[in-house]
C-alpha cells in the first residue's frame, strides 16, 4: 500500500484543503502516515501570512527532507503561490503547486501512480531528477504529474470557485467545510489576497450537498469557514449573502450544528447576530478579528471599522447571548502604533467580555503598502505588547471558564481521548473543551455535560460529567 504524510501550516481553510487532499487519496487506497519517513509522498501545504509563517514552511520541509530524502515531495499552499522562487531553491523539492493546480494534486497522483509504479526520487520527470536532463523532451509518462505546474506567477488569479467533489473528513470529530475562498479588500498589511485571489463562493446547492454527506458521515457539527467568510454569495451572478445562507441551513437541518469561523465586523450584522443567538444549530460562538483598538492605526490598516462599532457588537452579542464565546484577532506593532495607540487597544480589549484572544505580530510582507510604511515599531517593543496582550487574553479566558461552572452544555464528544489523562473531550457550545469519564461508545455523540471543575495546571484542565446524551 503506498503510504503519504501531509502536514498543514496555517488557518482553518489551509487545513480543510488538507484534508481534502488526504481523503480522496485515501479514497482511491493510499495510506496516510503520521510518520514522515515512511512516506512515498510528502505534501507540505504552507502559509504566507507573516514572514514568520514563511521561514516555519521552509524549515518544515527541509526537516521532512532530511528525514527521508528518498520521498516525493510536493509544495503547495500560500506561499508555494507568493514566492515558488524561494522554494525551488529547496533543490530536493520535486513540485511547487500553486492555488490554481492544488485541487488536482490527490487526483493527479492517483492517476500517475498505479499500485505498481514507483514513487520515489528515481522515477523520471521529477524537476530535480537527473533523469528529466537526460530527457528533453520527456513523454507523459515520464512526467507523472504533468497535469500539475508551478505557479506562474505570484499571485493566485482563480475567478472560479474549487472545492472537492466529495465531502471533506479529517481527523477531527468536527469536520471543516471552506465556503468562500479569496479577498477583495486588500488590507494594506495582508498577503493572503495575493496568495488567494478574489472572493469566490462555494455554491449554495454544494454548501448543503456537502453538510448532508457530512451528517450522514456521523459528524454532528460543521466549520463554516473561508478566507473573508463574510463575503459570501457577493460574487453569484445573482447576489446572495451569508445571512441567507445561515437561513437555508436553518431551514433544511442538513447536519447537527453549525459553527462559523470569523467574520469582519461590518459584516456581523445585527440580522445575522439575532438569528444565530435565537437559533439552537447555530454555535455558541463568534469570532471577530479587531486588529487595532486605535482608530489612527485601523485606518491605516485599512480596516472598514473603529473601535465604537466593534464595541457596539461585542456587547449586543453579550447581552443577547450572556455565554457565547467570543474570539478576536489582534495584530500587534503595525507601523505607527506608538505607546498611545497600544494602550487604547489594551484599554478596549480589557473593557469587554473576550472569551479567547488571538495575538500575532506584525510581520513586513513584500508587495504591500505597510511593507513600506514608516514609523516602524522596533521588535522587542512588539514582542513585549504581544506579551502583554496575551496574559490579557488568558485571564479574559480564565474568567469565562470560571463563570461557565455549574452550567449545563451542549457538547460533542471527540474520538480522541486526551493524551494524559485518557478521559474524553467534549467540545461545547461555546468552545469550552471539558474532560470527562465515559466509554468510547459516546464518541461523536452530542450530549449535555456539566463543568463541574477547573484545576489549577497552566492552561488549566476542565473538567466535568456527561448529564445526558442523545
Amino acid at each position: 500500500m503506498k503510504l503519504f504524510y501531509i502536514t498543514t501550516l496555517g488557518c482553518k481553510v489551509n487545513q480543510y484543503e488538507s484534508d481534502g487532499i488526504a481523503s480522496e487519496l485515501m479514497a482511491h487506497g493510499w495510506k496516510a502516515t503520521s510518520q514522515c519517513e515512511k512516506a512515498d509522498i510528502c505534501i507540505i501545504n504552507t502559509c504566507a501570512v507573516t514572514a514568520r509563517a514563511t521561514r516555519q514552511s521552509r524549515q518544515e520541509t527541509r526537516s521532512i527532507i532530511r528525514s527521508n530524502p528518498r520521498a516525493m515531495i510536493i509544495v503547495t499552499g500560500c506561499h508555494a503561490q507568493t514566492a515558488a522562487q524561494e522554494i525551488r531553491k529547496i533543490k530536493e523539492v520535486d513540485y511547487v503547486i500553486g492555488h490554481h493546480d492544488k485541487f488536482n494534486i490527490a487526483k493527479t497522483i492517483i492517476a500517475a501512480f498505479p499500485p505498481d509504479h514507483a514513487t520515489k526520487k528515481d522515477l523520471p520527470g521529477n524537476q530535480n531528477s537527473e533523469n528529466k536532463a537526460k530527457s528533453p523532451n520527456p513523454t507523459s509518462a515520464e512526467t507523472p504529474l504533468e497535469n500539475v505546474k508551478d505557479p506562474l506567477s505570484n499571485a493566485c488569479h482563480d475567478t472560479d470557485f474549487q472545492s472537492f467533489p466529495a465531502a471533506v473528513t479529517g481527523d477531527n470529530t468536527r469536520a471543516y467545510l471552506k465556503i468562500q475562498d479569496g479577498c477583495n479588500s486588500f488590507c494594506t498589511y495582508c498577503i493572503v489576497p495575493h496568495a488567494r485571489g478574489r472572493s469566490r463562493s462555494m455554491p449554495r446547492e454544494e454548501v448543503m450537498s456537502h453538510l448532508r454527506a457530512l451528517d450522514e458521515k456521523g459528524y454532528a457539527e460543521a466549520i463554516l469557514t473561508g478566507i473573508h467568510t463574510g463575503a459570501y454569495g457577493l460574487d453569484f451572478k445573482e447576489k446572495s449573502s451569508l445571512e441567507a445562507l445561515l437561513r437555508d441551513i436553518a431551514r433544511e437541518k442538513p447536519i447537527h450544528r453549525i459553527r462559523l469561523s470569523s467574520v469582519e465586523p461590518r459584516e456581523l450584522t445585527d440580522n445575522i447576530i439575532n438569528f444565530m443567538v435565537n437559533n439552537p444549530m447555530f454555535c455558541e460562538h463568534f469570532h471577530i478579528p479587531l486588529q487595532s483598538g486605535d482608530d489612527e492605526i485601523l485606518s491605516r490598516m485599512k480596516r472598514p471599522y473603529d473601535a465604537a462599532l466593534f464595541k457596539s457588537l461585542v456587547m449586543k452579542i453579550r447581552r443577547k447571548k450572556p455565554f457565547a464565546a467570543i474570539g478576536v484577532d489582534i495584530l500587534q506593532g503595525f507601523p505607527g502604533e506608538n505607546e498611545e495607540a497600544f494602550k487604547s487597544t489594551f484599554n478596549l480589549i480589557r473593557s469587554l467580555p473576550i472569551t479567547h484572544l488571538h495575538v500575532f505580530p506584525f510581520s513586513p510582507r513584500e508587495g504591500t503598502p505597510a511593507f513600506n510604511y514608516p514609523d516602524k515599531v522596533p521588535r522587542d517593543i512588539i514582542r513585549e505588547r504581544c506579551t502583554i496582550m496575551r496574559s490579557l487574553g488568558e485571564r479574559k479566558t480564565r474568567e469565562f471558564e470560571t463563570r461557565n461552572l455549574g452550567r449545563s452544555l451542549e457538547a460533542v464528544i471527540q474520538d480522541k481521548r486526551d493524551g494524559v489523562t485518557g478521559k474524553l473531550k467534549a467540545m461545547t457550545s461555546n468552545y469550552l473543551t471539558i474532560q470527562v469519564e465515559g466509554a468510547d461508545e459516546l464518541k461523536k455523540k452530542v450530549v449535555s455535560v456539566e463543568l463541574n471543575h477547573i484545576d489549577g495546571n497552566t492552561p488549566p484542565i476542565l473538567s466535568g460529567q456527561v448529564l445526558s446524551s442523545q
